[in-house]
């Protein structure tokens, strides 16, 4: 066999069966239980300083005072 048939045969077969494990396994972990308060402050990153001053319990507050 040629080398572009072998690496066909493998892309169609086994790289298959692990790029879809890989979106899998990112899937389970976005909407993994615990993740949803790092979703939600990362989101309201653009809105964090608009009409207030930041909330003292947000990691960018604890960052800014070392």
């Amino acid at each position: 066999m040629e080398e572009y048939s072998i690496l066909r045969e493998f892309a169609d077969s086994w790289m298959l069966l692990l790029l879809f494990g890989f979106f899998i396994a990112v899937v389970v972990w976005v909407f993994r239980p615990g993740a949803k308060a790092e979703y939600k402050d990362t989101a309201d990153i653009p809105f964090r300083h608009v009409d207030a001053p930041i909330k003292e319990n947000t990691v960018e507050s604890k960052e800014s005072r070392t």
